[in-house]
């Protein structure tokens, strides 16, 4: 997603954003049998409810609206002027990251970088918001929920696969991509997809013993 063009995916006719997210969240957690606190869960209901506009998630720079790359965000924060904007951005930062690598993982096979990229990159934003706003009497509310899903990011985006990708059919071509998203990040959810379609996942280490 590095090059910021706009993904492209089935739009879901629901009637109430808010309502069809804050549901299928809580039966992919069931799935995928990962436990977040009830504040957690809020806020990923809310990121998923205010980029599912566009006009949230893209942003207009000098060659058009469009995406900003992670870098440049992380850029941005190093830049920043104070520690509210630099917290402003590093939010923004690590919501993207898990939005873009929940709901577009698939997208990634024809891109310059992977889902663990935007892993790693979402992950330390989250954590290191999280240091920050510890030191803080208005942050130290939101600083739980943001090092949990700094914790958690990996299993939140197994989860927000699910959550895309519950009418979804895997084909041949999305089969080879779930096992070299299990070979980079060892998603969960990635190996069992791939079980049950009677693929059975051999680490590296283990094909390079033999």
């Amino acid at each position: 997603m590095e090059d910021a063009e706009g993904p492209s995916s089935p739009v879901v006719a629901v009637a109430n954003l808010r309502e069809f997210f804050h549901d299928s969240m809580q039966t992919a957690l069931r799935q995928q049998k990962v436990d977040v606190d009830a504040h957690t869960e809020h806020y990923v209901v809310n990121v998923l409810t205010m980029f599912a506009r566009s006009d949230e998630l893209y942003e207009a720079t000098p060659e058009g609206v469009r995406l900003k790359p992670l870098a440049k965000m992380l850029a941005d924060a190093s830049d920043a002027r104070s520690p509210q904007q630099r917290d402003t951005v590093l939010r923004r930062l690590g919501d993207v990251s898990l939005f873009i690598a929940g709901f577009f993982a698939q997208s990634f096979a024809r891109k310059l970088v992977d889902v663990d990229y935007h892993i790693a990159m979402g992950g330390r934003a989250y954590g290191t918001l999280a240091d920050s706003m510890r030191n803080t009497v208005r942050g130290q509310a939101y600083s739980s929920v943001f090092m949990e899903l700094a914790q958690k990011f990996q299993r939140l985006v197994d989860v927000l696969n699910d959550v895309a990708e519950m009418s979804y059919t895997h084909t041949d071509k999305d089969i080879l991509r779930q096992y070299e998203i299990w070979m980079k990040t060892g998603s969960p959810r990635a190996y069992n997809i791939l079980r049950k379609l009677g693929v059975a996942p051999v680490p590296v280490a283990a094909r390079c013993e033999h």
